[in-house]
C-alpha cells in the first residue's frame, strides 16, 4: 500500500491536473540525448551551491541561453521542484524510468524540474543534467517553494 501511494505521487510530476496530453503532443522531436558534455552549471539555493553536469542536446543549448536565471520553483509531491517557462524549449523526452536525486529535467516542453527524491515513473522527461554531489540538496530545497539561481559555471 505504501509503495502504491509513493508511486502514485511520483507519477504526477509537474502536472497538477494529471493531464498527459502535453507529453504526447510536445515530446515529438527527433533529438538524441548523448552522454554528459562535461559542461557545468552552478545552482544556488540560499547559501548552498551545487554544480551540475549538463547533457549535450538542443534542450540544454536552449536552456543555457536563458542563464543566468533566478526563479521561484514550486514543490510538488514531496519529491521535486518545478517551474513553467513562458516559452517552449526543444524536447527529446524518453519514457519513464528511474528518477535520481539531483536530476534536472524538462517535463513537456516548458516545465523545468529538479528532483530531490528518487522514484520510478512512467512519465516522459527530457534530460538536461544532474547535480554532481547531492549532499545537502534536500535540506537546501526544504519542503515548500524555493528561489533557485541557475548560471553557467
Amino acid at each position: 500500500m505504501i509503495l502504491f501511494a509513493s508511486l502514485s505521487l511520483g507519477i504526477a510530476s509537474c502536472d497538477k491536473s494529471n493531464d498527459l496530453t502535453s507529453i504526447q503532443e510536445n515530446g515529438n522531436s527527433n533529438v538524441t540525448i548523448t552522454n554528459p558534455t562535461g559542461s557545468k552549471m552552478k545552482i544556488t539555493i540560499g547559501s548552498a551551491v551545487f554544480t551540475a553536469t549538463l547533457y549535450d542536446n538542443p534542450s540544454v543549448t536552449a536552456f543555457k541561453t536563458r542563464l543566468p536565471l533566478t526563479i521561484n520553483m514550486e514543490d510538488l509531491n514531496g519529491n521535486e521542484k518545478f517551474y513553467y517557462f513562458s516559452s517552449n524549449l526543444p524536447t527529446s523526452a524518453s519514457a519513464g524510468g528511474n528518477i535520481q536525486v539531483g536530476d534536472l529535467m524538462l517535463y513537456g516542453n516548458n516545465c523545468l524540474v529538479l528532483f530531490y527524491k528518487g522514484f520510478n515513473t512512467s512519465y516522459s522527461y527530457t534530460k538536461l543534467g544532474k547535480i554532481d554531489d547531492v549532499a545537502g540538496l534536500v535540506s537546501a530545497l526544504g519542503g515548500g517553494n524555493v528561489t533557485i539561481k541557475f548560471e553557467n559555471n
